[in-house]
This record gives structure tokens, sequence and C-alpha cells, in this order.
């Protein structure tokens, strides 16, 4: 089905962050908010909840983890156990939750740099330390550093990796192969591994991911994953993300946590995750090529209006990396952007020390935002 953004005056009716952040003369770029209208199945059901009062705790339900894992073995052809699938507010709680139990305090946690801006802050609050193994740019693509992870592993400074996978800001759809290697280093130092997968449902079509669990034995021996309908279906605010495991040992990890964890799961975020799941598949599919065209546009409209700006199309999610070194605009040119052309981009030095210079772009938007933004851009590094 093709599905297409709301128009701007639609959109700015919103109170989410991306719509109230910024005045009006500012296009908001920025944060990991989709513009498209909920997928109707979705609506509808969070309606009728409302008109019944269903607003109340959320009780036993196993309606969820059969929905993920349906769709997890249509989608990926990855089998999971629902009785392994247990629920809480959001994925950075996954993330806390899962290193406080597999880490031990002061312990390092890989990170890979450039990423997520709260991977900085999470493995502190589980008590433990940062470590960073930026990915390797060859100039065409990026991987992980396996060699700077096991160097960190084998001497101690860490005995955790935080994956991100796809990794954000830069659709980066990690290979089999490359997930294959990791969880053999991770198991050779009796490590662990918390894999952020909230943007796998957005991986574009030509693209496969491989869900980390799914790789081998020795990840599912030492791995947590964190799933979510909130990037693919835009139900961030609705609070319910996953635990999800594949092994006895892990999953006793996850029943071992405060029931508060599990118990602090938003009704209605369930509810919508579970009619995400079952009935916006077809949502979903219409608004991946949506995404999808929007960045082939980016790429043309910075070949023809900016062509001293780089960037490479991702494989999934709708976040663009832009590398806007060659504008003399400095180490954040997000501020820049910002206050010359009223286009509000994420800083990039907040996904670490590679990105000084760049900066991240929301594509979920229609293709007449996308090119308003980069017109008003243009025009700024002219003047």
């Amino acid at each position: 089905m093709q599905v297409e953004a709301d128009p701007i005056e639609t959109l700015r009716t919103r109170t989410s962050e991306k719509w109230s952040e910024y005045p009006d003369d500012v296009l908001p770029m920025f944060v990991a908010e989709l513009d498209f209208p909920l997928a109707e199945p979705i609506s509808e059901a969070l309606i009728a909840a409302i008109r019944r009062s269903d607003t109340g705790y959320g009780g036993p339900d196993a309606a969820l983890p059969e929905a993920f894992a349906a769709f997890a073995e249509r989608r990926w052809g990855w089998q999971v156990d629902p009785a392994q699938v247990s629920t809480t507010t959001d994925v950075s709680v996954v993330i806390v939750e899962s290193l406080r139990r597999v880490a031990k305090r002061g312990d390092g946690v890989i990170i890979m740099p450039p990423v997520y801006p709260p991977f900085f802050d999470l493995p502190r609050e589980a008590g433990c330390r940062v470590v960073e193994v930026p990915l390797i740019d060859d100039g065409v693509s990026w991987s992980m550093d396996l060699d700077g992870i096991e160097r960190a592993l084998a001497s101690g400074a860490a005995t955790t990796v935080l994956l991100c996978n796809p990794h954000n800001p830069l659709g980066l759809v990690h290979s089999r192969a490359q997930l294959e290697a990791l969880a053999d280093i991770v198991t050779r130092h009796d490590g662990a591994v918390v894999s952020d997968e909230i943007h796998a449902p957005l991986t574009f079509a030509g693209a496969t991911f491989t869900p980390y669990l799914s790789v081998g034995d020795d990840a599912r021996s030492h791995a947590i994953a964190a799933h979510s309908a909130s990037k693919g279906w835009n139900l961030a605010g609705l609070k319910c993300a996953m635990f999800v495991t594949a092994a006895e040992r892990m999953a006793g990890i996850v029943r071992g946590l405060p029931e508060e964890v599990h118990f602090r799961t938003g009704l209605l975020g369930r509810l919508a995750s579970t009619i995400a799941f079952t009935d916006g598949v077809d949502w979903l599919d219409g608004v991946c090529a949506a995404i999808e065209s929007n960045a082939r546009l980016l790429t043309s409209l910075l070949g023809e209006r900016m062509p001293q700006v780089a960037y490479r199309e991702p494989r999934a999610s709708y976040l663009g990396w832009l590398d806007l070194r060659e504008l003399g605009w400095g180490d954040n040119p997000a501020a820049v952007a910002l206050e010359r052309a009223r286009v509000a981009l994420t800083d990039g030095p907040q996904f670490g020390r590679p990105g000084r210079g760049f900066a991240r772009i929301n594509m979920g938007c229609s293709p007449a935002m996308l090119t308003e933004a980069i017109t008003r851009l243009a025009d700024a590094a002219r003047a």
C-alpha cells in the first residue's frame, strides 16, 4: 500500500518533541519520529480502547509475544519462543536492565561510535564504564572493528558488547558473517551481548536483517535482544518494548528482573504493538518504500545542490548521516544549519568523536519537506 506523510499543517498540531521543540519557522529534521499517519488498524484499536475506557494497568498477556514471534518468522525467518519474550517501557530500559544483570558494576561495555547518543549514557546508568571501539570506515562502507573488540575483551577492559543492529545513525545492516564472528569472539572471552534491534522492521528491500540471536548457539547463549514496534510504527510515546532471549540461562536472567520492570509496560503500547505486528505489516511496507524513495531523493538533491556534502544511502531506517566537513561549518554543523538555514538536524558530535563535522537528518517525512530542507541548507552554504 502507498503511505504518504501528513501535510505540515497537520504535523504542526502534534505535541511530540519533534513538533514542539522549535518555533514554526524551523523545519524539524532531528529526533527519530515519523511524519506518517498511524497505521489505520492501530488507530482503530487505540480509539476502541479509549471508548471502552481500557486505560488501566497491563495484566498478563500472551498476545504480543505471539504476534512478535509470528512477525519475526515471516519477516526474518527467525524462530522466537514467545515464552522468552517479555515487555517493559522502552528499549532503553531493556538495555539498562540487561546490562545490570550480564555485567558487573564497574565492568566495561563496548559501544561502536558513531552511535545513538544514549549508548554513551546507558552503560553508566547500569553502573558500568563505556569502552569505545569505533566502526571501521573504509571510505565505501562501515563495519565492526572485530579485532578492536577482541582486544578490549581479551585485555579485560570490557566484558560486554552493546550492539546496535541495524546501526543508528548509519542505517548499517550488519552482515551475518560479521555477527557470527562477533559471537565467536564474545564466547571465547566469556562475555555478553545486548543487541538493540529497534530499527529492524525498517530494513529496506534488498537488504537482509540478521537478528543477533539467530546466528548460532554461541549468540543465543550470551545475548539479550531489545525489540519494539516503536520505531517502525511510530509508537514511542505509548511505551512498550521487549526483552527477547533464546537460551534458558538468559531467559532466567530476564525472569529474575523485578516485577515492576515488566509491570511498567504501557497498556496502550502493548495493544498497539500487537496490532502492528499482525495487521500493520502492509502499512510498514508502504512506509519502507516511501523512506527508500526519500533516501534516493536525498542522493539526488545533494548531488545537484550540495555536491560537497558526502552521504551514503542507508540500508535500514529513515536516518541519513551527512558529512558536512567540506562546508567549513565546524565540529557541530547542525548548530550552523539551525542558525542560518532554520533546519534542525541532530548534532553529529553527540554520536561520538567520529561524528565531528557530521549531522543526522530525518528522512521519515514528505519528499517536499526533504527538498525544502536541502534547499535551505544549500542556500545557507552559498551565503
